[in-house]
């Protein structure tokens, strides 16, 4: 891949210059920082150590639940806030303190799984509430198995979902192994809830995911930027996939898209890494942070 091909940033110089004041990196998880291993690679923690050590502060904004992304966060030894759930729910490990905590309103939950359940759909799609940090789920089909197992978590089989909605869930997700079915619920669901109802993405393409209308990883990243740490968005660089990330890469002041990431994800980015499992994000870290 030519690198230099994909940029967006304008000259060296004015990269030397965007580069020099990031304090802030975030990453994404899956498809950014973990690949098929579902681990972080020797040369991209060495990557993140080398930024540590130049004071640069790194942070996680993730689709995943906290309980699942949690040991991502320990293994850079991160010391802010962990962003989950698009950012839905961040919460600091070392204190306990949760932050931020929006929920899909049960009403909009209940009318989701309505649609879900609709005769053409409820055959093709596993559904997901997160509810408390904990995975309710209809039944355990294969796709949640797998998905549990990558997680690290225990999915809860309680039959009719209806039955979990004493509480609102953090996100609502369905999965399926069709990603055209994806789409089109997507298209579908966008048409039925504006943007002030829910905040509505796909984090890969088998995966809807529903959450509460002010969450994105854009607001997750300059909650962190902004109220914690006092800093502006060109103080921030952002790393991500899919088109969960994009609000987040749109924010920063550097925002790099994965060689893996959708051809639209990249079109929006300063900069496109290679993909992550050829440790993107060591080389981004490489070209904006440590050089």
């Amino acid at each position: 891949m030519d690198l230099a091909a994909t940029t967006h940033l304008p000259s060296m110089e004015n990269q030397a210059q965007a580069s020099a004041e990031i304090k802030l990196l975030v990453l994404d998880i899956d498809g950014t920082i973990s690949g098929k291993s579902n681990k972080i690679s020797k040369p991209v923690k060495k990557a993140i150590a080398a930024a540590q050590a130049k004071g640069i502060q790194i942070a996680i904004a993730t689709g995943r639940m906290y309980r699942s992304a949690l040991r991502f966060h320990q293994a850079i030894g991160s010391t802010l806030p962990l962003a989950a759930y698009q950012g839905a729910w961040i919460q600091d490990p070392a204190t306990d303190k949760i932050h931020r905590h929006l929920t899909v309103p049960r009403e909009i939950a209940s009318q989701l799984l309505d649609y879900f359940e609709q005769p053409q759909l409820r055959s093709l799609l596993s559904v997901h509430f997160y509810i408390n940090d904990q995975l309710y789920v209809r039944e355990l089909t294969p796709e949640t198995k797998l998905y549990a197992k990558r997680s690290g978590i225990t999915a809860i089989p309680v039959g009719d979902l209806r039955q979990a909605l004493d509480n609102e869930p953090t996100k609502v997700l369905a999965l399926s192994d069709d990603s055209e079915v994806i789409e089109k619920i997507l298209g579908n669901l966008r048409l039925q809830y504006t943007p002030a109802e829910l905040y509505l993405t796909t984090s890969v393409a088998t995966f809807f995911e529903a959450t509460h209308p002010s969450v994105n990883k854009g607001t997750a990243v300059r909650y962190l930027a902004e109220e914690l740490l006092g800093l502006q968005s060109s103080n921030v660089m952002t790393i991500g996939d899919n088109f969960n990330d994009v609000e987040m890469l749109e924010y920063a002041g550097i925002g790099v898209a994965m060689g893996n990431a959708p051809a639209d994800v990249q079109a929006i980015a300063n900069w496109v890494a290679p993909p992550v499992e050829a440790d993107g994000v060591a080389a981004a870290i490489e070209q904006f942070l440590l050089t």
